[in-house]
């Protein structure tokens, strides 16, 4: 994939332009798609476990695939989730891998939420080279959507952002949405994509409360059930 991986332009690590708002939309609706093929439209529901941005490339016309399936497990048929350790990267967890909690493919998108965020933002989810109370993503987040400010954490070096105010917070609060503490609330994949292309729209959010888990000191393995290693052709699909 010739233009490398997503954090290297979302990060502005790279000497050339600034995504546009088109492309970035774009990277964000196929990376839903994605997700949505593993999780509906495999014969067996795929987790992949460790969406973020090192894991998606982007090819010469700045289409996103979603990579490195390392992790990935899938739900056997006749079960409704997974039994596994921890798995993924630090900022990208889900609350339920805290709680012990049943891991289903909504671990994948809270992991997609953050990416979002990422995406919108401009900047990564952590980041201490920020004053304290801007260092966390998700709190300033929580914060700025709380006063109704959500524009305010949109990274404006898209020159053409401005022009999309209204679509780039709906994104944002679509990516809200898939953070909710319970997993129950988050909407599948499917929805989301349905989402971004405008079929549906988005439910109301009104609780901001999901920041206030407070992980455990180290978690353990999680009720689930069953976890299969996933074959090369299996992934062969559209991603």
């Amino acid at each position: 994939m010739c233009n490398g991986s997503l954090d290297k332009w979302i990060f502005h690590r790279n000497q050339a332009l600034p995504l546009t708002w088109q492309t970035k939309r774009k990277i964000i609706l196929q990376i839903a798609q994605g997700l949505s093929y593993l999780h509906r439209d495999c014969r067996k529901t795929i987790i992949h476990f460790d969406i973020k941005p090192q894991n998606i490339l982007l090819d010469g016309e700045f289409n996103a695939k979603v990579a490195d399936f390392g992790l990935a497990r899938f739900i056997e048929t006749d079960q409704s989730h997974v039994l596994t350790v921890l798995k993924g990267t630090p900022g990208y967890w889900a609350p339920e891998w805290w709680w012990n909690k049943k891991i289903t493919e909504k671990v994948d998108v809270y992991s997609f939420g953050v990416v979002v965020l990422e995406i919108m933002c401009g900047r990564k989810n952590v980041d201490h080279s920020r004053p304290e109370e801007e260092d966390c993503l998700l709190y300033l987040v929580k914060t700025k959507a709380e006063e109704d400010q959500l524009f305010d954490v949109i990274d404006k070096q898209s020159e053409d952002i401005i022009q999309h105010k209204d679509e780039a917070v709906r994104i944002i609060r679509t990516a809200i949405s898939c953070l909710q503490t319970d997993s129950a609330n988050r909407p599948s994949m499917p929805m989301v994509v349905n989402i971004l292309e405008g079929l549906m729209d988005a439910e109301a959010i009104s609780d901001y409360s999901f920041l206030t888990w407070t992980p455990m000191d180290r978690p353990g393995r999680v009720d689930a059930s069953g976890s299969t290693t996933l074959l090369p052709e299996t992934l062969s699909g559209p991603r």
